[in-house]
């Protein structure tokens, strides 16, 4: 029984926060919003809260191409001359 219930602590265990007697709730609230933000889940549950169809997902990720493309040749250019 108790190795059951370690086992569920583990996994529940990455985005939880323990308090302490005297401890700063909004302190511990900073700290489980940033641990749900480094594990994504939010952006996964967002991700897979709607269908997306492959063809829409081809798209975006060519666009996000071409969007790396033109910042890395931006970054490339050598500055106008100003005379």
């Amino acid at each position: 029984m108790y190795k059951k219930n370690q086992q569920e602590h583990q996994k529940v265990a990455g985005r939880t926060v323990r308090l302490n007697e005297g401890d700063d709730v909004n302190k511990a609230l900073r700290k489980l919003k940033k641990k749900v933000e480094e594990s994504k889940v939010l952006e996964e549950l967002r991700k897979r809260e709607a269908y997306e169809k492959p063809t829409t997902k081809r798209k975006k990720a060519k666009a996000s191409a071409k969007a790396r493309w033109r910042k890395k040749l931006q970054k490339e250019l050598l500055p106008q001359k100003n005379y």
